[in-house]
């Protein structure tokens, strides 16, 4: 198997470890923009599912800074995290490689949920809620924008 092949989607992963929406957006951004992704993914290509990636990734922006949002590592954000990660890891993967990438991207933003988790709560306890998220929010958005654009082609590559 050829790991460097799926840096792409490992790195994804870790994107999905703290924002489980930001991967599925910056893709879908990225179709936007009119680059192309090496592994099948036809799903971000229906507009409505594309819109829906772009406001869900903002949304969790915004709603991740209540007081009343929950851990990452709940189930539902484990389970948000896993099929994020696993659509996009399969979308940056090598064509071919798809569930290659899939299981790369999990298995990656799975135990990085926790790690990240716990480096958000010191953080918080630091700085307080509302600044930590912005400050993981900036890296983390900007991580997943230059790993998908690093990844990705424009379609007349």
């Amino acid at each position: 198997m050829r790991t460097r092949s799926l840096l792409s989607s490992a790195l994804i992963g870790a994107v999905a470890s703290a924002r489980s929406m930001t991967p599925m957006a910056a893709i879908a951004a990225a179709r936007l923009a009119g680059r192309r992704t090496s592994g099948e993914l036809l799903l971000l290509d229906h507009p409505l599912v594309r819109s829906g990636a772009l406001a869900m990734g903002v949304g969790e922006l915004f709603g991740d800074k209540m007081k009343t949002a929950p851990d990452r590592t709940v189930f539902l954000g484990l389970l948000a995290r896993v099929m994020s990660a696993g659509i996009a890891g399969a979308a940056l993967a090598p064509r071919g490689r798809e569930q290659a990438g899939a299981a790369v991207a999990v298995a990656a933003a799975v135990p990085l949920a926790y790690l990240t988790l716990a480096g958000r709560k010191q953080a918080m306890a630091r700085i307080g809620q509302t600044r930590s998220g912005l400050i993981e929010d900036a890296l983390i958005v900007a991580a997943g924008a230059a790993v998908v654009a690093l990844a990705t082609r424009s379609r007349n590559d």
